[in-house]
């Protein structure tokens, strides 16, 4: 099928303007019926392959991203440190690899009550969304990872996250069973209480890539 040039030019401009992964469904919002987004796609995929920054799917949507193998070439030394607790890094763990999860989930996997402040954290950094109530008693909320936690960390979809064996053969991950994983637990009136969210002096210095142990 011949490309129309000026679908190609809209698909373009869209994607260009946009500070977010654009979804297909918001293409063909502006095309006419019956185009082919995908061939579009396709087209300026293969244009920009070449180029200083390349066409990239990033979950639902698609963006222009800076060519990979240009990396070293515009890495700027700078350390910028976030403050994420011990609570949000686990957190985020279990919901990334056990998405959709309720926060009773949560708390039950990592064996401590989660305050609502860490939830808060992960929302406003764009990082999970809301998936729906699960059809149970009392229909509680799930979460699940965003498209913006996939841009964050450089990842087409889900399945480019590193599995348990690959963080375990890192040293990112113990093996040995969950007693020791989660240092971070301190008893009180006989039951388990998580100290970093009951003490906020006690949080972690985590840069962008130690936080799900992506790169070195």
């Amino acid at each position: 099928m011949t490309i129309d040039p000026q679908h190609l030019r809209i698909v373009e401009a869209l994607i260009f303007a946009s500070a977010e992964p654009v979804p297909e469904r918001a293409m063909a919002e502006r095309l006419p019926d019956g185009v082919d987004i995908p061939q579009l796609l396709a087209e300026l995929e293969a244009h920009y392959a070449a180029r200083g920054f390349t066409l990239a799917r990033r979950g639902d949507g698609w963006a222009f991203r800076t060519a990979d193998d240009l990396a070293e070439s515009l890495k700027v030394e700078r350390t910028q440190e976030r403050k994420l607790s011990r609570a949000a890094v686990e957190t985020l763990a279990i919901i990334a690899y056990h998405q959709p999860v309720t926060r009773a989930e949560i708390e039950e996997i990592r064996g401590v009550a989660l305050s609502k402040g860490t939830i808060d954290i992960l929302f406003a950094a764009g990082w999970i969304r809301p998936k729906g109530r699960r059809r149970t008693p009392g229909r509680p909320l799930t979460w699940a990872t965003s498209d913006g936690f996939l841009d964050h960390f450089g990842l087409e979809s889900l399945s480019d996250l590193p599995g348990v064996k690959e963080l375990e053969a890192a040293g990112l991950l113990d093996a040995r069973a969950a007693a020791g994983a989660y240092g971070n637990r301190a008893v009180e009136d006989s039951r388990l209480v998580d100290t970093a969210e009951e003490d906020e002096t006690q949080l972690d210095l985590l840069d962008d890539e130690t936080l799900l142990g992506i790169g070195e």
